[in-house]
Order: C-alpha cells, then sequence, then structure tokens
C-alpha cells in the first residue's frame, strides 16, 4: 500500500504519476533491500542513495521499471543526475508522449563501406593517420553515432579533420603552449572526438578526466580531479557547458588552470591555425590510472607506443577494413579510446558508439547495436556480461541475431569463469558463439593490450589446487572431478614484439605454473609516469616494466591471479580478495558487488589482519550475528580460516572507481579513519566547503595577476624613461660607433632594471672582429633585435620589412642603425631590396637576418626564407646561427604586456658557405640554410614548424 506524500498537488496527473512513481521506487527498494529500516515510506525528496541505498545496478533496474510503468523513454542521463524520485518524476512528466514502442532497435542492411587499407607502417603519429586517411578516402564513414530513432550522426575522416583544426585554432588563441596538457571533460560525442584531435593538432596533450557519476558525489569527484589536474599542469580544461559551473571550481583550486571552456567557445576563438610538427617519441596523451589501489598516476604513451600496440593488436585479431567495432565503452578509458576508437580509426573501420549511459541505462541497447550494424567485434570488463545476465530478459533480445560477432573481448579488470561459462550459455541461442569469447590481459602502463588469445579457440579456464596454489603459489591441475578448487581464466599470449616474465620477490624468473610479479617489456609499454620519479623508479627493474599484477604462465598463456597490493599474506598463506569478495557477496542479506576484503595491521601484535567489510541494510542485532556466522564458514571453506574482523557497513560505504572496481586501499582508508558509514554531506554543503576551499588559490591567482600588471606597467614606465633619450641620442650622434654604444648601453639597463636576466652562451664562436658574416638568429618577439643589439659586441646591419618605415620612430632609429629595408609584397621593389642586401655583404657588412620573416604566437622554428643565404654564398661569408630563447614569454605576438622571464643568446660556431659541397651556388645556399636552421633549432628551445606556412605567406 503506498501511504498518501505531501507534495501532490499541481497539474491534473501529477498526482497519479506521483502515486505511481512512488509506488515503482518503493516495491523495487524493498525488493532490493528487504531488511532496510527507513524512517517512513518513500518521499518525493528521499535520497536514493542515503535513503533508499540504490547502487548503479539499482538505478539501472528503476530506470527501466519506471519506463515499462509510464510506457516512456527517459534519457540516460538521469542514471547520474537523479538524486531523488521528484527528480524522477519531472522526467517522466516530461517525456510523455514518447512511447518505449517508438525506440525499438530497426535494423539496417549491411553498410558495404569499398575497399579501405588500414594506415601505413610509415605513419608515425596520430595525426600522421587521421591525414592519411583524408588523403586517401577523405568521405568515408568512421564514426556512426547510435541513435535509437533512426540513424544517428556519421562523422567522416574528412569531417573529423575539419572539426578538429577549428579546435586547434581555437585552442592556440588560448595561448595553448606545445607540450601543454589539455585536461577533456565531454561526454561520448561528436565534440568530444573533434577535441581530442585538435589539442593533438595544436600540439598540446590531450589528458581525458571523467563527469560525475554522482551529483551527490561531487566533492569526492572533484577532490581527484584537483589532483590529475594538477599533477598535468593543464592550461586549459574543456567540458560541457552545464558542467562548466562545477569545472569552474575546480579550476579554482588548479594554479596553472587558466581557462575552462566549452567547445563552442573554444571554436568561436578559430583563426589561423599553425600546427607544430609531430615525432613518435612525442607524447600523444596522459592517460590516468583509475587508482583502485592507490592514488591515480599519468600514464606517459607516445605516439609510437600506441600505433606500436594497435598494429600487434591489429594483427592478433586480424582486423580487416570490412570490419564493424560497435563499442559503449568510455572514451576517458584507455579501452574505449584506443582499443575501440584509435584502433577503428587506424584499421579504416566504421565505428559505432553509443554513450556508456545509453548502456547502463538498457544494456539490451548494446546487443541490438551489434545485430543492427552486424558488429563483428565488440567488449567490455566482465561487469558488462554480467549486467547483460542478470539485466535483459528474454522479451526484450526476442528476434536478436549475434552471430557477426566474432570478436567479443573480456579486459579491463578480473575475468569471472562463471560468467564466461553463462554468458557463452545463455546468449548462444542468439547467435553468440563461445568461440568469439576472447578474455584478454592489458594495462594502461602497456598502452591498452599486452596478452590476446589466439582467434577461435574459445575461453580456457585452468583448474587448481587450492592448498600448494595459497601456501607456495604452484598452480597444480586439479583432478577431474575434485573439490575445493580454483579457477582462473587464460588471458592469451603476449603480442607481437612484447614479452612477459613472471619473477619472485628478488627478481628471479620463475618456470611454468609457479605464481609471482608480472613484469613485461615491449615497444607499447610508457616511458613512466608524468611527474613522478618516485613511481617511476618503482615501475622499472631494467628493461622490464612491473605490472603491479600477480600471475602465472602455463602452456604460454598468461593466468591473472589478482593485484600485487591487494593479496594479503597471513599464516605464511596467500589470500586473494576478489575470489572471497564474489564468496561473501553471494550470501542473502549482503549488498551483492559491495564488499571489500583488505589487511589491516594489528596494533597490539603488528601482525596483518584480514578483514571482511560487507554492505548491508540489515540492522537487526541477531540478524547480523547469523550472517556474521555465514561469512566465516564462507571465509573457512575457501582460505581455510575465518577472518579476524568481520565488518558491516550501510549501502554506498565500499568505494568503487568509475569502472566500478571497489577501491580496497582507499576503503581501508575510510575504515581505519573510522568514517565508515558516516552519511555524505548535501550537495550544498559539498559545494560551499569546495567554495571555501578554493579562496586561497583563488587570492594566489589574482595576486599573481595584479602582480603581472603591475610589472607591466613598471616596464613601460622603465622603457617610456630610458627609451625616450636613447632614440633622441642616436637620432643626432654623428658616428655609427658612438650610435651603437648608447643602444646597447640602454637595452643593458632597462634589462637589469626589469629584473630580466640576459645570458649569452658562444661569444667565442664570433668571427674576428672586422670580418664580414651574416647573423641568421630565429625570431619569437619585438624584442628580438634589441637584444641582438644588445649581447653580439659589434656594430650590425638589420635586414628588415619596409612596414616598419611607416612609423618615424622605427624608421629612424632602424635607419640610424645601418637597416636594410625589404618589401615582401611588391615583387619588383622586394627583388631591389635583396639585391642592395647582397651587395651590403659583398662590400663586407655585419647583417643580421631573422630568416623566419616573421613571428607568431605559437611557438615554434617557422621555415626559412633564404635571402640570407643567397647573400651568404654571393658574398662568399660565414654564416653565424644565433638562437634566442625567452623573448616569447615574456613579450608575445598581439600582447603588449611585458611579462618577468629570462632571456639566452646561443652563438653557434660559423659555417662557411665555401665549405659547402654543392653543384652551383643555389644549391649551396639550400643547404646552408638547412645547417643553419638545424642548429638554431636545436638550441632555441622551440618545437620545429617546418611544414608549416604562416600567415605572411598565404598566397
Amino acid at each position: 500500500m503506498v501511504h498518501q506524500r505531501s507534495g501532490q498537488t499541481g497539474a491534473p496527473g501529477k498526482a497519479e504519476a506521483t502515486a505511481k512513481l512512488l509506488e515503482v521506487v518503493e516495491r523495487l527498494a524493498t525488493e532490493l533491500h528487504p531488511h532496510l529500516k527507513t524512517a517512513g515510506p518513500a518521499a518525493l525528496d528521499s535520497s536514493l542513495d542515503r535513503d533508499l541505498a540504490f547502487d548503479s545496478l539499482g538505478r539501472v533496474q528503476l530506470l527501466a521499471r519506471i519506463e515499462q510503468a509510464f510506457d516512456v523513454v527517459l534519457p540516460e542521463r538521469v542514471l547520474v543526475t537523479a538524486d531523488s524520485p521528484r527528480d524522477l518524476l519531472r522526467e517522466v512528466l516530461r517525456a510523455r508522449g514518447v512511447s518505449a514502442a517508438s525506440v525499438a532497435p530497426e535494423v539496417r542492411e549491411k553498410v558495404e563501406l569499398g575497399l579501405a587499407e588500414p594506415a601505413p607502417e610509415s605513419a608515425e603519429t596520430l595525426v600522421d593517420v587521421l591525414d592519411w586517411h583524408v588523403r586517401a578516402h577523405p568521405d568515408r564513414p568512421h564514426i556512426q553515432l547510435y541513435s535509437d530513432v533512426g540513424e544517428g550522426e556519421v562523422i567522416t575522416y574528412g569531417a573529423l579533420r575539419q572539426g578538429a583544426e577549428r579546435v586547434a585554432a581555437g585552442l592556440q588563441r588560448l595561448d595553448l603552449q606545445p607540450g601543454e596538457s589539455v585536461a577533456i571533460m565531454l561526454a561520448t560525442g561528436p565534440d568530444y572526438f573533434v577535441t581530442f584531435y585538435g589539442v593533438l593538432l595544436a600540439g598540446g596533450v590531450p589528458v581525458p578526466i571523467y563527469p560525475p557519476a554522482r551529483v551527490t558525489q561531487i566533492e569526492e569527484h572533484l577532490r581527484r580531479h584537483v589532483s590529475i589536474v594538477s599533477n598535468c599542469l593543464a592550461g586549459i580544461l574543456v567540458t560541457l557547458a552545464e558542467a562548466k559551473p562545477l569545472a569552474q571550481l575546480l579550476r579554482s583550486q588548479v594554479e596553472t588552470l587558466r581557462h575552462v571552456v566549452t567547445v563552442e567557445e573554444v571554436c568561436t576563438r578559430a583563426a589561423a591555425f599553425s600546427g607544430p610538427a609531430l615525432h613518435a617519441q612525442d607524447t600523444a596523451f596522459l592517460q590516468y590510472t583509475s587508482g583502485s589501489t592507490g592514488t591515480p598516476k599519468g600514464v606517459v604513451l607516445s605516439h609510437g607506443n600506441l600505433l606500436a600496440n594497435i598494429r600487434a593488436l591489429g594483427e592478433a585479431v586480424q582486423v580487416q577494413p570490412s570490419d564493424v567495432f560497435v563499442s559503449w565503452l568510455p572514451l576517458y578509458h584507455d579501452l574505449g579510446l584506443i582499443g575501440a576508437w584509435l584502433a577503428s580509426l587506424y584499421h579504416s573501420l566504421m565505428l559505432v558508439v553509443m554513450s556508456p549511459l545509453a548502456m547502463l541505462a538498457r544494456p539490451q541497447r548494446w546487443l541490438w547495436a551489434i545485430h543492427r550494424y552486424h558488429g563483428t567485434l565488440s567488449g567490455g570488463p566482465n561487469f558488462a556480461y554480467e549486467l547483460c545476465l542478470r539485466a535483459i530478459k528474454d522479451e526484450d533480445i526476442a528476434g536478436l541475431d549475434l552471430s557477426s560477432w566474432r570478436v567479443a573481448f573480456n579486459g579491463a579488470e578480473s575475468v569471472s569463469p562463471d560468467t564466461v561459462a553463462r554468458f557463452c550459455e545463455r546468449f548462444a541461442k542468439y547467435g553468440f558463439r563461445r568461440e568469439a569469447m576472447a578474455p584478454a590481459y592489458g594495462l594502461a602502463e602497456c598502452t591498452v593490450g599486452l596478452a590476446f588469445p589466439p582467434l577461435g579457440r574459445g575461453p580456457l579456464i585452468d583448474r587448481i589446487e587450492r592448498a600448494p596454489f595459497q601456501r607456495d603459489g604452484r598452480a597444480i591441475p586439479a583432478a577431474e572431478g575434485a573439490g575445493n578448487v580454483r579457477r582462473f581464466v587464460a588471458c592469451g599470449l603476449p603480442l607481437r614484439g612484447h614479452d612477459i616474465r613472471i619473477v619472485d620477490s628478488a627478481g628471479r624468473e620463475l618456470p611454468e605454473r609457479e605464481q609471482g610479479r608480472l613484469q613485461f617489456r615491449g615497444p607499447s609499454a610508457t616511458s613512466g609516469y608524468f611527474r613522478n620519479p618516485e613511481e617511476t623508479r618503482a615501475l622499472f627493474h631494467d628493461d622490464w616494466l612491473d605490472s603491479g599484477d600477480r600471475a602465472y604462465i602455463a602452456d604460454g598463456e598468461v593466468y591473472i591471479t589478482g593485484r600485487t597490493k591487494d593479496i594479503i599474506i597471513r599464516a605464511g598463506r596467500n589470500i586473494y580478495p576478489d575470489e572471497l569478495e564474489r564468496a561473501v557477496g553471494a550470501i542473502a542479506g549482503i549488498r551483492e558487488g559491495s564488499v571489500a576484503v583488505f589487511g589491516g595491521a594489528d596494533p597490539e601484535t603488528g601482525t596483518e589482519r584480514l578483514v571482511v567489510l560487507a554492505e548491508t541494510e540489515i540492522e537487526d542485532p541477531q540478524t547480523l550475528d547469523q550472517l556474521r556466522a555465514r561469512i566465516n564458514a564462507v571465509a573457512t571453506e575457501l582460505i581455510g580460516q575465518p577472518p579476524d574482523d568481520v565488518v558491516f557497513a550501510p549501502p554506498n560505504s565500499v568505494l568503487k572507481t568509475p569502472s566500478g572496481k571497489v577501491r580496497r586501499g582507499a576503503t581501508r582508508e575510510v575504515f581505519e579513519r573510522g568514517l565508515l558509514g558516516k552519511p555524505r554531506r548535501t550537495v550544498w554543503l559539498q559545494v560551499t566547503r569546495l567554495a571555501l576551499a578554493a579562496v586561497v588559490p583563488q587570492l594566489r591567482r589574482a595576486l599573481r595577476a595584479v602582480s603581472a600588471l603591475l610589472y607591466g606597467g613598471y616596464v613601460w614606465i622603465l622603457f617610456g624613461l630610458l627609451g625616450v633619450p636613447v632614440w633622441l641620442t642616436v637620432a643626432v650622434l654623428p658616428r655609427p660607433s658612438w650610435r651603437w654604444s648608447v643602444i646597447r648601453g640602454g637595452i643593458r639597463c632597462l634589462a637589469r632594471a626589469s629584473g630580466t636576466p640576459l645570458t649569452v652562451h658562444g661569444l667565442e664562436n664570433l668571427p674576428p672582429r672586422g670580418q664580414p658574416c651574416v647573423f641568421v638568429a630565429n625570431h619569437a618577439s619585438h624584442l628580438d633585435g634589441y637584444v641582438l643589439a644588445a649581447t653580439l659586441p659589434r656594430e650590425l646591419g638589420f635586414v628588415a620589412k619596409v612596414e616598419l618605415t611607416e612609423s618615424l620612430i622605427t624608421r629612424v632609429l632602424l635607419s640610424r642603425m645601418n637597416t636594410e629595408f625589404v618589401d615582401r609584397f611588391d615583387k619588383e621593389a622586394g627583388i631591389a631590396g635583396a639585391r642592395r642586401v647582397i651587395q651590403s655583404a659583398v662590400a663586407g657588412r655585419s647583417l643580421v637576418f631573422f630568416a623566419e620573416g616573421t613571428f607568431i604566437r605559437t611557438p615554434g622554428l617557422l621555415p626559412f626564407h633564404m635571402g640570407a643565404f643567397v647573400a651568404a654564398v654571393d658574398a662568399g661569408i660565414p654564416v653565424v646561427p644565433v638562437a634566442i630563447s625567452g623573448t616569447r614569454s615574456i613579450l608575445r605576438s598581439e600582447s603588449w604586456l611585458p611579462r618577468r622571464g629570462a632571456i639566452t643568446v646561443t652563438i653557434d660556431k660559423p659555417i662557411d658557405p665555401k665549405t659547402v659541397e654543392a653543384a652551383d651556388s643555389w644549391e649551396a645556399a639550400l643547404k646552408l640554410r638547412e645547417a643553419t636552421r638545424s642548429r638554431i633549432l636545436r638550441h632555441c628551445g622551440e618545437p620545429d614548424l617546418e611544414h608549416v606556412r604562416p600567415p605572411i605567406w598565404a598566397p
């Protein structure tokens, strides 16, 4: 019976809908938690988490029941945004008129995409891969966005590149620096794909992070992301419009984070786009580990790591361009980002993609998408297969055909032999072949994949004797029909080019069927953790990397037995938490999937204690004693001894990662701090605490901004006080040497007064005084000419653009410094200016060229013009490469606010054109240009923009 609730007045039908909804909520809550005692019946403002104890799977079931009761379709976001029945009621009323029957899956004919090839082995970077596809087949469908109704949006390779270019240009307008991290907190959709590639095109490093799983968990979520964004030094966060207010709280606590923007805001800033050159060894992105056993660590993955892994996986799976990959996997996780999307991109597959929430809300969507699009490749963690078994009814999938599914990946968490067997058995009648199930092993530190089973073999389950395994780590095959065994699923053989070994605590390699630490090596292996030298040192053992997992090898295949940090050693025996957690979770009255088993130090003896922490709604002491006795009995049967402590906790006490893994270390910490079972703060209180915590960082940021503004104003005052008398003096002094002394002294005085260190290296490389030469320098700022005037101890002649004569101040100053002006736009005037420059060089004058011809906001060395080198060859005088670093950050293009910084000038050894072997003078000039540019690139500290056409060169 549903009790009368308050708050049911309003429009006709709302009261009836309220009563009906609360009846559904209350009935399911009672089914899931028959022993839960609440303060009263479910009300509109009861908390789904705190009062009704709905976990993720409970929410999935609740959504399905509400849709069935009201014949509506609710948006997937309700799974994470709804905090109370009132939120659900609002969505139900909004969804009226959208019948569930209207979103029945539509079967489509198999799309023939035509012949295609994977990207070539010559591709060194992800950008190379996309560019190859754009050249080969720009209109070929790449991504099919799943939609319940009709066909969703299709993204071609060409469209992906065009959208990414707009994002890249906008990011550069936001001062994105090459190699700087950009955090991406976006949902699955077109914006995510173009943003990820846009960051790459702009020379940045994408850092995928995930949105909050619950509004009520905002404080825990943001605190975790503060550590990630702070560690990766992100300057920009791209997020959804609705998440922007929350992301601003993140910005307030991360000092490096300058901008929090949406994709739309980024694209409105788009202008000229300059893409730096990328190389195989450059960082492609940072993959932060899920943190099931500790603080998230940023795994550094290069373009070379990614492509090596994608190629090896493609070979193991025998991928063909005719394959269709169906994915619901989150794009902030390596399995979804690399295994699904980037692998599909490389191998020319069509990727059918839906959001994780769409799959969690209705798991049958995943299977229907495989049916509808004739999917051949798909998969996920073990829990996804378990969810299909629990949440999908036979009537939901009548007519389903899974016969096209040739490889079903199962990885990213421990693989349950029971789940594998039951999934294969149940869905066999829908065309699923047991041979398609492919349990695999991988980890972020090896990009994504490390081991894969033979195709068409199906899952291989090893039954071993429990006692010798727990005591000595020996995996002895159990006799047929023997009891008290352990079962592990084979995860395959190492990928091509990769090695796996099992070692003991001393680092000695163990023989087959002996358990130890799994170590690996290969071209997919990371170079370490970003800005975490301590963890990086622990990761490497010579040229082998430690996976953190324990395993054994049998017949060449690897069997994962658990995480090293999770295994509890008690009385000389190894205890594996996952098996005990599953067994305890199966006991009636215990919430399945909400059990944590961990070791804790005994305060009296110092030995390790075995703790079983289980969530339950039961409060009756006598019933709890019975539960404790059953847990002790189950533990004794499995591991030969009862736990030291059995702790009962209310729902949602066991902490989990976004992918559902139990965070044993974090749960243990909460238990030991005495915080277990304490209710979470309300959302407004969490937001208030975060806002207050942000006051100090905001104050620091404001002080830095004020300080920068005051410093910039101070420098301009100095410039005015020094510049005016220097200009007047230079304008009237008759001798060039006097003018140069005044200019050099004024600039050095300005540098000292402004606190700008000016360091010069390589003065010994200067040609003897009196010997003419051509100085070629990179160009990064308006300051470069002044810097060279102050640091090169001789009279020079600059070569400058004629536009500088339009101002009286610059015309007088540069003319008195013996500057040769060149017109870059009038061809005839430009030729005449070039001849004057060559004649000056022949006449024995030392000239300074900024061979790039211009400078841009984006750091990097642009292509060089030929003028300086033709002049040097014709005059037969050496070229002196000069690299300037630091000026761009002090005074950037389009900015007039000087910032603090240091300037370094490096003078390289002269290059004599007479020593250049060439068939003619033009070839000599070309070789001279390349030699000079390579030396400047070595010292300037900026990336190579050789293949970029700056705006001034546009036709």
